[in-house]
């Protein structure tokens, strides 16, 4: 059951950007929004009309009335890789809180995040935008301190259980320990390498690129699949935890960066998730130790689901190192 569940996340992973991300900037005058777009263009391959893909998935609304486009513009910036689209909405009245629903999941990839920011009057407010959360309403007030916490924590969160990145991650984990407290001590480390990576690049000034994140992501994974193959007694392996979650901690770096949210509570968020995914896979090691598997076949199971590691980690470094 493992080692499906395995080769369907592989295969999820291979078809998708680990880390999909584009950003917008909506700046509200009066019965006016301006809106300024940034999306890699590897994000939506040879459209022939971007402009028309791009701003058919993305809708402003004030109250009830939806916003009229007056002008709607895509051009290719080559120095930055990147498609620079612009376009303006009108109301008839003055814009008080703005709606936005956002779908460029349907014309990227399943786990694209765009990220919004807005700003009316001086006042600014954002929102992170996906398949799970495919609108918000901005207020353009300061959210309270529980509001902060529930917002950004769940960020993490979600961060966790929709990347399939991070959960091929801690499933490598889970497959590498051969005990319930190896698998504390390996986990453990993982998220302390992430946490300290993500704070440390952060403060840094220097910003992986998502495809180096990636790539970096998927020769972890592939290097502790190897790993368990190759050396199957290895009592080393919360050291290469601890060094894979500074990995992981990349795409939490451009996440923070791109968001501007607090590492503090994204990070919270993230490994609760994290635990949650771990413990998740530790009953699921205890249901299929009641199968009473002689230590042949659990070993060749071992071998499978860290085979199916290996060659996803392989593949998908390749991929993203040529681009």
């Amino acid at each position: 059951m493992k080692t499906g569940l395995l080769l369907v996340m592989a295969c999820a992973t291979a078809s998708a950007h680990a880390i999909s991300m584009s950003t917008g900037y909506a700046t509200v005058s009066g019965n006016h929004v301006d809106y300024l777009l940034r999306m890699p263009d590897y994000e939506i391959g040879q459209q022939k009309d971007p402009a028309h893909v791009l701003f058919g998935h993305i809708r402003f609304t004030n109250g009830f009335e939806a916003g009229r486009a007056t002008a709607q513009e895509c051009h290719h910036d080559p120095g930055s890789g990147n498609y620079l689209c612009a376009a303006t909405y009108e109301f008839s009245q003055p814009v008080e809180q703005l709606g936005v629903e956002c779908r460029f999941y349907e014309v990227t990839v399943g786990n694209h995040i765009h990220m919004l920011h807005a700003e009316r009057a001086g006042k600014s407010d954002q929102a992170i935008l996906d398949s799970a959360f495919s609108s918000a309403t901005l207020a353009f007030r300061p959210p309270t301190a529980a509001e902060l916490a529930i917002e950004q924590s769940g960020a993490g969160a979600i961060r966790v259980w929709t990347n399939s990145v991070q959960l091929l991650l801690l499933l490598a984990l889970a497959v590498a320990a051969r005990s319930h407290l190896e698998l504390l001590f390996t986990g453990s480390a993982f998220l302390l390498g992430e946490c300290a990576a993500a704070i440390a690049i952060g403060r840094s000034g220097w910003q992986a690129s998502p495809r180096f994140a990636e790539a970096a992501a998927a020769l972890a994974l592939a290097y502790l699949a190897f790993e368990i193959i190759a050396f199957p007694n290895s009592r080393g392996r919360w050291v290469l935890a601890l060094l894979f979650g500074g990995f992981s901690g990349m795409y939490f770096s451009v996440f923070l960066a791109q968001s501007g949210y607090q590492a503090a509570w994204v990070l919270t968020g993230a490994a609760v998730a994290a635990v949650v995914v771990l413990a998740a896979s530790m009953l699921a090691g205890y249901a299929i130790g009641r199968l009473r598997l002689s230590n042949l076949q659990y070993m060749i199971a071992t071998r499978i689901a860290a085979s199916v590691l290996l060659v996803t980690g392989a593949f998908w470094f390749f991929v993203r190192l040529r681009g």
